[in-house]
């Protein structure tokens, strides 16, 4: 059951894309739809606890988790909505070289040479993903290119956050990370709004043709924080890593039979090399630490 709870939560947000893509199509930006389903999802949670909140805004490490997690979802939407589905997520990917650098700069984890053979493996990846014939660079070269980048580098800050409020209960948590999703994305939306010209927020009266895809993306995500929880504490760490990354294997197949990807072979051998640095990374054992050093870095 654990490891049917972390594929649910990996097949969830490996076909995320195509409701967002459906919802797109009625004229939702992407950042409106995040800030309405995790309403959504934080209306029915104060329903059942209503504690919840109270207890998420009362914890000031929560506050930099919900930032983090906002930051990764509202990039991540609007990135698959916008891009190539397989780009975005392998970009997302490049978990390895973020969380070396943020473990080492706010835990104070020097990276190994096990850590920084990984960091080379995963730019060599990103490299040969965002290069392509008409640039001299391997650089991002669209808005969804730095949006996979940004989530990603989101991803693996709300990942640090979790280990400094892991002393919190799981509930609050997953309530500061609900509200950081909804504000993140709903503040995005009116400062594009105005900055860029008017985004106005969806008719929600107007038709109901969206309905089923918002119900569809709520209820998809709150179960699937909730398989997450459930897997996490009962799976090692690493374990729970390397199921995580079907969510590739789900992006991928979803996507490129529908059209929206194009698996290059220098995409795939790209992505080869990301996977390869994530799954080395998720089935490392982390170093003894030393005499000098705190058992604990939180």
């Amino acid at each position: 059951m654990p490891v049917l709870a972390i594929l649910f939560n990996a097949f969830v947000w490996g076909l995320s894309w195509v409701p967002f893509r459906q919802v797109g199509a009625l004229g939702w930006h992407p950042l409106w739809t995040t800030a309405i389903v995790y309403l959504c999802i934080i209306a029915v949670v104060l329903v059942l606890r209503r504690g919840t909140l109270r207890g998420a805004l009362g914890e000031p490490r929560l506050w930099w988790l919900g930032l983090a997690a906002g930051l990764t979802n509202a990039g991540f939407n609007w990135g698959v909505t916008q891009g190539d589905v397989l780009r975005v997520v392998l970009l997302f990917y490049l978990m390895p070289l973020w969380m070396v650098l943020l473990a080492w700069a706010l835990l104070g984890e020097r990276p190994t040479r096990a850590a920084l053979a990984r960091m080379a493996l995963a730019l060599a990846g990103v490299a040969l993903v965002l290069k392509t014939p008409g640039s001299e660079w391997p650089l991002p070269a669209s808005l969804p290119d730095w949006l996979g980048l940004g989530a990603g580098f989101g991803f693996a800050l709300t990942n640090v956050f979790l280990r400094r409020a892991a002393h919190a209960p799981g509930e609050w948590r997953a309530m500061a990370m609900f509200v950081g999703c909804a504000g993140v994305s709903l503040g995005a939306a009116l400062l594009l709004g105005g900055l860029a010209g008017p985004l106005p927020p969806p008719a929600l009266t107007a038709t109901l043709d969206w309905l089923p895809w918002v119900a569809m993306l709520a209820i998809g995500f709150a179960v699937a924080n909730v398989a997450l929880q459930y897997g996490a504490v009962r799976l090692a760490a690493g374990t729970v890593s390397v199921l995580l990354l079907s969510e590739v294997l789900f992006a991928t197949v979803s996507s490129v039979a529908a059209g929206a990807a194009q698996l290059t072979p220098r995409v795939a051998a790209g992505g080869l090399l990301l996977m390869a640095a994530a799954l080395w990374a998720a089935i490392a054992r982390p170093p003894a630490p030393r005499d000098h050093e705190p058992l604990s870095a939180t």
